[in-house]
């Protein structure tokens, strides 16, 4: 990709799948609240129900926007966005597991999140890789001096595990946005993460049946989770063939694959977060969207997706990650 594409805003539209995603999220923003009174007015739904749900559709505009927005003015708004999507969601972590208290280890983890954006920014993902493991092995190391060995092994767990899912994981969606078709291959992770936990709660309403792992979550169904693998597969296959037309990646096996990729590591973010706030006794780890609880409790899904798909990518299409200026769709060079 040139330099000077880096931020611009002019061809966000070039695409027909980001055209039709972003025409079809605007149609839905529309149509939400239309349903949502319909079905108060049909008495399907109660007051206190229909609240919540308008609640919701409330937080989703602005929500729509801010995804949205960054994605079409080009890379570089995108890696912003996720490194400020990154910090308040590692402070939410630090804040419901206590490892806000420990300065040193938080410190690292927010001096490591903003050098990856940079690497990003910079075209640098090489660099990108090194600094993951930098700040891995600094997180190790930062509270030695202090000379204070009872809970090293917790503090620096929950340090790496902050860092690592909330602040490396994330930052692959700035790697992803950098190349040539960057912006329809997010606008289809981001949409059929959503939409496989729509597809995994519609098919457990409707079929309910054996719980899934109830501990942890106790609303997910096996019907749920096998319903949401089938239809975000199907999905992201479909989506995935426009978008990677005319090359080694066009293949069925490998389409269905990689949406088998989304919707299992999905449905896993999810349970992740689910686990983390069972553990902690919490119902929400934050409270920052209303309706929707803390920035974790509504981009969990997509915690571990982003690394998978680009990984995956690079397998099929050779090592993305050895140069940003590799075009996606037709295989060449910048």
């Amino acid at each position: 990709m040139n330099p000077e594409r880096f931020m611009i805003w002019s061809d966000a539209f070039a695409h027909p799948v980001t055209r039709g995603l972003s025409a079809a999220v605007g149609a839905l923003l529309i149509v939400a609240p239309l349903v949502i009174r319909s079905l108060f007015a049909a008495g399907w739904i109660g007051r206190e129900r229909f609240d919540e749900m308008f609640l919701r559709w409330k937080s989703w505009l602005w929500l729509a926007a801010l995804i949205l927005g960054p994605i079409l003015l080009g890379p570089g708004c995108v890696v912003v966005a996720v490194a400020v999507l990154s910090l308040p969601c590692y402070r939410e972590f630090a804040r419901a597991t206590g490892l806000f208290r420990e300065k040193l280890i938080s410190a690292v983890v927010i001096l490591g999140i903003l050098a990856i954006a940079v690497a990003c920014l910079a075209h640098q993902a090489l660099l990108f890789h090194a600094l993951a493991a930098g700040t891995v092995g600094l997180v190790v190391i930062v509270t030695l001096p202090k000379d204070q060995p009872t809970g090293y092994l917790q503090r620096v767990a929950l340090g790496i595990m902050g860092f690592l899912l909330f602040g490396y994981f994330f930052s692959y969606l700035g790697l992803l946005a950098s190349t040539a078709n960057g912006r329809p291959l997010l606008l289809m992770i981001l949409l059929s993460v959503e939409l496989n936990d729509v597809f995994a709660y519609c098919v457990g309403r409707s079929i309910g049946g054996r719980k899934l792992i109830p501990h942890t979550s106790p609303g997910k169904t096996v019907a749920g989770s096998v319903g949401a693998l089938g239809l975000t597969a199907a999905l992201v296959a479909g989506l995935a063939h426009l978008i990677f037309q005319g090359t080694a990646m066009d293949r069925w096996d490998l389409l269905l694959l990689l949406g088998l990729v989304v919707s299992v590591l999905g449905q896993l973010g999810d349970l992740v977060l689910s686990a983390i706030k069972r553990d902690l006794g919490l119902k929400d780890i934050g409270a920052a969207i209303p309706g929707h609880g803390g920035l974790l409790d509504r981009f969990d899904s997509l915690v571990l997706v982003p690394p998978a798909v680009y990984h995956f990518l690079s397998l099929c299409l050779g090592p993305l990650g050895l140069s940003l200026g590799v075009q996606v769709a037709t295989g060449g060079g910048p």
